[in-house]
């Protein structure tokens, strides 16, 4: 019964330090990715410009707090749409034959919601039990504490979260498109100060399986410019 005991009082010991680490890491995280400026903050406008495949797509994003978001990619001239307006979430795809807004499920207003400057996410997935610390990889020579998240709708991904910078190196995530099975891995760089909303300037992403890369690149942040809530209704 004793060494029942000691084994059982380790075994909680080593889930109490992984759950400390843990917390750790998303607060120094949070720090270094001066999120506590971003509260203080009420919109922020982002133009960008996404090359996939030869192709060029500039792309306008709007948020303001504590939720709102939209998102406009043009593609050969047509205008792609995803939007939330504090209740309710809208897209619009004429690359799928129509220009009439669609209701988004859940799962993709949390999808879209990711794209967020004013959320948390990692805080987020921390509070909510979806967090695991799963050790260390290194990443391009770089030390990092790997980490999973077990995301809604019953995909993951992993995220890799430097050991002194604590900026997060790339992420890897698993998803599931037409029946098939493939992973998502995207790199973010040049980490800029934009008046108080600390962003990676650049992400690089590939798709396994597929010869394809897919790089957007911030050429614009705007903090605290006036966005009235019309921009955010699209019905």
């Amino acid at each position: 019964m004793k060494k029942l005991f000691l084994i059982t009082t380790c075994l909680l010991a080593v889930v109490a330090i992984n759950a400390q680490s843990l917390d750790e890491i998303v607060k120094n995280y949070s720090a270094a990715n001066k999120l506590d400026q971003v509260s203080n903050k009420q919109t922020i406008k982002i133009s960008a410009n996404m090359s996939m495949m030869g192709m060029e797509m500039p792309m306008e994003m709007w948020m303001k707090k504590p939720n709102k978001i939209k998102t406009v990619t043009n593609m050969n001239g047509q205008e792609m749409i995803q939007v939330f307006d504090g209740e309710k979430g809208y897209t619009v795809n004429p690359m799928m034959g129509s220009t009439d807004p669609v209701e988004m499920t859940p799962e993709q207003v949390s999808d879209i919601q990711k794209n967020n400057i004013f959320q948390n996410y990692l805080d987020t997935y921390l509070k909510k039990g979806q967090l695991t610390l799963e050790g260390e990889e290194s990443v391009n020579g770089k030390p990092a504490f790997k980490i999973k998240a077990t995301l809604d709708g019953g995909t993951s991904a992993s995220l890799f979260i430097d050991k002194d910078s604590y900026l997060l190196l790339k992420t890897t995530t698993d998803v599931t498109q037409g029946g098939m099975a493939m992973t998502i891995e995207s790199v973010p760089s040049d980490y800029t100060d934009n008046n108080g909303v600390f962003l990676p300037m650049k992400t690089t992403s590939t798709v396994s399986g597929m010869d394809m890369e897919i790089v957007t690149t911030f050429t614009k942040v705007e903090v605290d410019v006036p966005i009235d809530d019309a921009v955010f209704k699209i019905k």
